[in-house]
């Protein structure tokens, strides 16, 4: 028996390796559009709304919310945005980048036919290994130790 799949009108339905790639291509595009509002010299964009509003705003996760994304990896990459948004308060821009980068860096894998479980695993183990190089380099400070803090 096939299961049946309910659909808005108008919208398709895709999956495997290219709907892959047009996922990160997406998500590239999100980056794309706020990048360039990262560091002392980030630029404001402008954002017209359809009922004739306009924003002017350089913060990543006001232009994020103003966008009306409709690929999936892309609405999660806004998630992520909204979560650090939350949680830290500041870095949307620096998260939605860095996610892009990531992806955009395994596209070339995705193309050549590597399973994306396979990537996902090597990430992880990557995530491992910086954060016990982090530890190895972290220099450890007693905080009740005054003389020992202000070196």
């Amino acid at each position: 028996m096939n299961p049946i799949i309910l659909l808005k009108e108008g919208t398709e339905q895709s999956q495997g390796k290219r709907q892959i790639i047009s996922n990160i291509q997406a998500c590239a595009v999100v980056a794309d559009s706020v990048r360039t509002t990262l560091g002392p010299r980030g630029m404001d964009k402008l954002i017209a709304e359809q009922g004739g509003k306009a924003t002017i705003s350089n913060d990543g996760a006001t232009i994020l919310k103003l966008l009306d994304i409709v690929f999936p990896a892309a609405k999660t990459l806004v998630d992520i945005a909204k979560s650090q948004d939350a949680e830290v308060g500041d870095g949307t821009t620096t998260v939605v980048v860095l996610a892009a980068q990531l992806l955009n860096n395994a596209k070339p894998f995705i193309e050549d036919g590597l399973h994306p479980q396979i990537l996902i695993r090597s990430y992880r183990k990557a995530a491992g290994l910086a954060l016990a190089k982090l530890e190895e380099l972290a220099v450890r400070v007693n905080k009740e130790d005054e003389g020992a803090m202000r070196e």
